[in-house]
């Protein structure tokens, strides 16, 4: 008989109630059995809705952390805490998805690997779009290695006008960043895992605030408040990878521009190309002759941005479960949500000092 495990939810908000909880609640054999959220209504209606008979309501995540019988915690709070809480839970002895970016800093991520390999317990990073089919289907491709040595790639994170006006995402203090940390984070993530190239070099970026002061501007969302505005609006960067490989990360939420794409990726090798534009796309040569090809898959948009998605999040959840159950390595590692988070930071840096960053 297949253990049930049991799993406290830190964080109650936005990310929880659309992608962990719903999902989590599909899956037989775990029961979530502890909410914890400062705010303490938010916490009990979610325990309401998707908690065991007997779950559990909290209002600080030490408290969560010293019942033995939570094998797992999800930790869906700000970035600036995503280290703090994730940490400690290991060391509690839990099992831990966090959600992305791994954590406000490269240091912090750092740290957090450093946990999981002293504790023993499995950690992993929300990076829900490895999981929809056409990241699927392209991760196939590019391990049978039909797209030759990738050695130049874009990481696409680009909205027109969609900012995040709720919450703390203009807050750069619980953030650490806008649209780069938020959105660039899943495109970059996605392009790296493509190339399975995890050594960055150099990296060149640049921050933007050039939007993000502007009175009743139009956005998806709403106009936001230029005050509370404290991220960048916009962030590019280039990296280069030790091998020689180059890629390009573009990432935004408001831009004057009408080639939009979000966690997608365009890929170069030496023996054909494939991009996510519209779809899920080959390139390359065959006899001699050019082709482009269209792959047919149930291939949806960004999960909670344009309401279309091929439920990644439900196969997310399924196979971190069973990298627990299985004792295998979970999908997403916490080495290469570390390199993701370094790149980001460097970025970051490289747009404050306008010099490149060697890593």
């Amino acid at each position: 008989m297949s253990k049930t495990y049991k799993i406290a939810i830190i964080g109650c908000g936005g990310i929880a109630n659309g992608k962990h909880m719903p999902s989590l609640k599909k899956l037989n054999n775990i029961e979530m059995a502890a909410f914890c959220d400062i705010v303490e209504e938010k916490a009990a209606e979610a325990a309401k809705q998707y908690g065991s008979a007997d779950a559990k309501v909290y209002t600080d995540y030490a408290d969560v952390l010293k019942d033995p019988s939570i094998d797992i915690v999800h930790v869906c709070t700000p970035n600036d805490s995503h280290a703090r809480i994730a940490i400690a839970a290991l060391e509690a002895g839990k099992h831990v998805m966090c959600e992305k970016p791994m954590a406000k800093t490269a240091e912090e991520a750092q740290q957090m690997v450093d946990a999981a390999k002293r504790t023993g317990k499995k950690l992993t990073i929300g990076y829900n779009n490895r999981f929809r089919s056409d990241s699927q289907h392209l991760k196939q491709l590019c391990d049978a290695g039909e797209l030759g040595e990738i050695y130049m790639a874009k990481a696409h994170a680009i909205r027109r006008r969609a900012v995040p006006t709720w919450g703390v995402f203009l807050d750069e203090e619980k953030q650490g960043g806008g649209p780069l940390i938020d959105i660039g984070t899943h495109a970059l993530d996605l392009t790296l895992w493509m190339m399975n190239n995890y050594k960055p070099k150099v990296v060149l970026g640049k921050a933007y605030h050039k939007l993000s002061q502007r009175e009743n501007a139009a956005n998806a969302w709403g106009p936001w408040d230029p005050a509370k505005f404290t991220v960048e609006d916009s962030a590019f960067g280039m990296i280069v990878m030790e091998d020689g490989a180059t890629i390009i990360l573009e990432s935004s939420w408001a831009l004057n521009t009408l080639e939009v794409d979000e966690a997608k990726c365009t890929l170069c090798g030496t023996e054909g190309g494939a991009d996510m534009k519209g779809g899920l796309r080959i390139n390359g040569e065959q006899h001699s002759r050019l082709f482009t090809k269209e792959v047919e898959l149930n291939t949806g948009g960004v999960a909670f941005y344009d309401g279309k998605q091929d439920n990644p999040a439900d196969l997310e959840m399924k196979m971190w479960i069973e990298a627990i159950e299985q004792d295998k390595e979970p999908v997403v590692t916490p080495e290469q949500a570390f390199v993701v988070s370094q790149i980001l930071e460097a970025i970051y840096e490289s747009s404050k000092t306008g010099k490149a960053v060697y890593l």
